[in-house]
């Protein structure tokens, strides 16, 4: 009986992609894909396909470190501004309020040539272990998208640790719990499952402003893309790639995500 329920949900999985618009879509792309193979110049490749891997990778790490840092100062942004002191909300909605009012790109170099142009004026920075560090640009731009992201998911975060139940809570006081295990245990599984929804979508934004860091000298992919273009005088085929490339990223982010999303246990009600 199991296999033959196995057997109708594939073919019924099949059906939905053998539907008539899917098909002419999948056709579509072909022909596209056949086109660009056909009559775009894909000569270069192998002379930046070295470069190519290392800036995926730069951009990929970049997007988990910031994204991570950025989720673990959201936390308490948020938590701040849910149920925190006027002295702890205040400060953290300042900081949303002027993150979320500000482009990401001034910020980038207000950080980067502002700051990185301040700390060489300083001997005992510049004789200091972090000089290593400061003196490139890599730094700047994991600082900047970190507080960006944390400045727009700690907002919702607030809302998030805002829509739990308060008799959730309580309840949880009444039985005795500890402050720290009610956060762990109750408040903060709740937020994150209410907030799941966002962070997608807040980290494909985080991989659409990777790009920037190509601005203070970062070589991503994006960075390579352009020189392709600066080397071969090439327009659409390394466009095309990239685009590719951050299509291919985001498919899989929001695969990973739902598949989180749908093993969370928590239930909402």
């Amino acid at each position: 009986m199991s296999a033959e329920a196995s057997a109708i949900h594939m073919a019924a999985r099949a059906s939905i992609w053998l539907k008539p618009h899917r098909i002419v879509l999948i056709l579509i792309g072909l022909a596209l894909v056949l086109c660009a193979a056909v009559f775009m110049r894909w000569d270069w490749l192998p002379q930046y396909w070295e470069m190519g891997l290392i800036g995926i990778w730069r951009t990929l790490w970049i997007l988990a470190v910031t994204c991570a840092l950025g989720f673990a100062l959201a936390v308490p942004l948020g938590l701040a501004q849910a149920g925190g002191p006027i002295w702890f909300s205040a400060p953290a909605k300042a900081f949303c309020t002027i993150i979320r009012g500000t482009p990401l790109l001034l910020q980038l170099w207000l950080l980067y040539y502002g700051l990185g142009s301040i700390f060489p004026q300083y001997p005992w920075i510049r004789e200091s272990w972090l000089w290593p560090y400061l003196r490139q640009a890599w730094p700047y731009g994991v600082v900047a998208l970190t507080f960006s992201f944390a400045g727009y998911e700690g907002e919702v975060m607030r809302g998030a640790f805002a829509g739990v139940p308060r008799g959730q809570l309580e309840a949880a006081r009444a039985f005795g719990m500890s402050r720290w295990k009610i956060f762990r245990r109750i408040w903060l599984p709740q937020a994150v499952y209410r907030a799941l929804p966002t962070l997608t979508g807040e980290t494909v934004l985080q991989l659409k402003s990777t790009p920037l860091v190509a601005t203070i000298s970062v070589i991503d992919i994006f960075a390579v893309s352009s020189k392709v273009r600066q080397d071969t005088y090439l327009t659409y085929e390394p466009l095309l790639l990239l685009a590719l490339i951050y299509m291919t990223i985001t498919g899989i982010l929001v695969f990973v995500f739902s598949r989180i999303e749908a093993r969370i246990p928590v239930k909402i009600g």
